[in-house]
């Protein structure tokens, strides 16, 4: 006799039980953050289905719902991300109940969204940024001790590393191997890749490893997180964003400085010193190389801005219009 699956019918559980049921699966292949985002994405469409069955969702009901999140104010990448997620509620659904069905999906897809470029720093602000104190004359009047060490050691991986702000919090103590100078990191979907370390992350990491060897740790089970929060937990992606806002004013950059913006910086100036495409997809974890290819847009525009400066034919000539 066979066991019972592992999520029951939808016919027999409530809406509620069933999208609980979704999010739990994610646990073992997706973030904390996109388990959040499918949450909020299939309840937005619960809230829109007023109450019809899962097993009698047509098309009609999807794209209904879709225009009224549209209506709403929800952007398209927000969009795109939501049809996404109930898309894979629906996959997921389907496996345990016939009566659910996928083509519904068939031809649907969100508002296209505007191509933007990346918004990178300089690397002059980059290095701005994330320099230790030891290397600046600045004097830190945002924090100091545990916390500032802790701090430093988190911007030197964010932009030293180009990884995401997911993977950051999501490292573990043995994910870092000081010796070999490289760390262990777990994308999208659970991918793992191997980045290398550079000296100014590798020093910030020693110094951070060794005062939280001196901390009360919170009992978690599974591998001891690398970044802790006051607390003694493994630390959570608000405190990251706070911290680095408050170092980005510290050190005079006005514009918005948030986590990814290290990770697009990375990619940049990576690209811009090595022209090396694929090494960077590497670096980056995308899986396709047309990810990595819209930081080539932006490696032209510096060329672009050396070529205003330096050809002769370039150069405008005094009194020219």
């Amino acid at each position: 006799m066979s066991s019972a699956p592992a999520a029951t019918a939808t016919a027999h559980v409530s809406v509620e039980a069933a999208l609980q049921a979704f999010v739990e699966s994610l646990a073992a292949r997706g973030s904390a953050q996109t388990r959040q985002r499918y949450s909020r994405a299939c309840s937005a469409l619960v809230a829109g289905l007023d109450g019809k069955p899962l097993a009698e969702v047509r098309r009609h009901d999807i794209q209904r719902a879709l225009a009224r999140l549209h209506a709403s104010g929800w952007g398209p990448r927000t969009l795109a991300v939501t049809l996404s997620a109930w898309r894979a509620w629906f996959r997921y659904l389907a496996r345990v109940d016939a009566s659910i069905s996928t083509t519904i999906f068939t031809g649907i897809k969100a508002p296209r969204a505007p191509k933007r470029l990346p918004n990178a720093l300089s690397e002059a602000e980059a290095v701005r940024l994330v320099a230790s104190i030891d290397e600046t004359d600045a004097v830190s009047t945002v924090d100091s001790g545990v916390t500032a060490t802790r701090d430093q050691a988190m911007f030197e991986v964010l932009y030293g590393c180009g990884i995401r702000i997911g993977e950051l919090i999501g490292l573990d103590v043995a994910s870092v191997d000081l010796r070999a100078g490289e760390m262990r990191v777990f994308g999208k979907g659970r991918k793992e890749r191997v980045v290398p370390l550079g000296a100014p992350a590798r020093r910030a990491l020693a110094a951070w490893l060794d005062e939280r060897a001196k901390l009360p740790v919170k009992p978690s089970g599974g591998e001891p997180a690398l970044f802790l929060g006051q607390r003694g937990d493994r630390i959570g992606p608000a405190v990251v964003r706070r911290a680095l806002k408050a170092r980005a004013a510290e050190r005079g950059i006005a514009s918005h400085v948030y986590p990814h913006r290290l990770r697009h910086s990375f990619a940049s100036h990576v690209l811009q010193s090595s022209g090396d495409l694929r090494g960077v997809q590497e670096l980056m974890g995308h899986a396709s190389i047309a990810s990595t290819q819209v930081y080539t847009h932006l490696d032209f525009q510096h060329l672009a801005k050396v070529y205003d400066q330096a050809h002769p034919r370039a150069r405008k000539k005094p009194g020219s219009r």
